[in-house]
């Protein structure tokens, strides 16, 4: 997550590493013996005996590790997000960037705390080692909310084997966001001219500009450039069954640099892209995920992405004779000079035609 700002909490078996995190390289670490098995003793499992000890070892460097986030790396941290997907019925489990409040965090923490082993080994998918261990692993986590003045709780499905691939490679690689460069390979494999999805950025930026804001302008101009490179993700698939196959492909897609809102903009907008309906294959996931506004604006973006595609046959060069305008409150489509019999057809003024309703704009072709 390029856009990582707080402080990282690798727990492993018996430490706890705490790792500043923001621009540039990474900052100051320590390293506390709060893993699972620093804090076992003969005395057993006592909650309010350990929240001492792990108070009074967080206390010394409370003040250096505030954060209002904390990206919380490693298998203990990983059960107890997958707990809390479980216990809200969370619509796509996926632990990646799932984000939890520190009130719900703490709630949660709380709970596992009281519960007993044999109760926690009857978890679906908590193996008996991890059942012994996560207490302790959420009395930590319920310190770390109380001690570091905590408002939000990342989780990463990753760990030391990916930051030792990404350590290898070469300083221009690690310079790519990962969402685009995930999005590039994956629609790349497709068999379309490479260009397109530089020429689709280019050809929407002027319906987007008109949409409204949703991630911020920084980042709603990467989630477009990176749903541009997913374009043709349909093309090897079987027409009857294209539009829901490729919706949940984007929604449960294996690439990182996306929280779980932008994986649903994403999925809504390539629904789009392929016809299908506004209410979308799983409209009561998408509805939990991504805001209204959010809707509107991946499914605008889809859109225009399927006129631009179907305009051109999903040729650059022919895409770079048209433009599409928002101009006075009106969706503007233009063909150069000698064009317009070729690109303006019927089925272009369709696609111009819902894409216009669904800005609530007029139609100028």
């Amino acid at each position: 997550d390029p856009g990582a700002r707080g402080v990282a909490a690798d727990m492993g078996g018996a430490s706890l590493e705490l790792t500043r995190i923001g621009d540039g390289p990474r900052g100051k670490g320590v390293t506390l013996p709060l893993g699972p098995f620093a804090l076992l003793d003969a005395k057993g499992f006592d909650a309010d005996r350990l929240r001492g000890r792990i108070a009074k070892r967080l206390e010394p460097i409370q003040d250096d590790y505030a954060t209002s986030t904390l990206y919380a790396v490693g298998g203990a941290w990983r059960s107890l997000a997958q707990m809390h997907m479980a216990m809200v019925e969370h619509p796509i489990r996926i632990v990646h960037q799932y984000v939890l409040n520190a009130a719900d965090a703490r709630d949660m923490a709380r709970l596992v705390a009281r519960q007993s082993r044999a109760s926690l080994e009857k978890l679906p998918g908590l193996s008996k080692r991890r059942a012994e261990t996560l207490p302790y692993a959420a009395l930590v986590l319920e310190g770390l909310i109380d001690r570091l003045g905590l408002g939000s709780i990342i989780f990463s499905a990753w760990g030391v084997r990916e930051g030792l691939l990404y350590d290898g490679m070469e300083p221009a690689m690690r310079a790519v966001d990962p969402l685009l460069a995930g999005c590039s390979a994956w629609g790349g494999r497709q068999g379309v001219d490479p260009a397109l999805p530089r020429a689709l950025d280019g050809w929407l930026q002027s319906v987007a500009s008109a949409l409204p804001e949703v991630f911020g302008e920084e980042r709603d101009a990467l989630l477009t450039s990176s749903v541009c490179r997913l374009a043709d993700l349909g093309a090897r698939l079987h027409p009857d069954h294209r539009t829901n196959l490729v919706f949940d492909q984007v929604l449960w897609s294996p690439i990182p640099g996306q929280t779980h809102a932008e994986r649903a903009f994403m999925a809504v907008a390539m629904n789009a892209r392929y016809g299908g309906e506004a209410r979308t294959p799983a409209p009561d996931t998408v509805n939990r995920l991504l805001s209204e506004k959010g809707q509107k604006r991946a499914r605008a973006l889809g859109l225009a992405m399927r006129l631009a595609c179907d305009l051109s046959g999903r040729s650059p060069q022919l895409l770079a004779n048209a433009t599409a305008t928002v101009e006075k409150g009106a969706l503007r489509v233009t063909a150069a000079n000698g064009y317009a019999d070729m690109l303006l057809g019927e089925q272009t003024k369709r696609r111009a035609k819902a894409l216009a309703e669904a800005m609530d704009l007029a139609l100028k072709i």
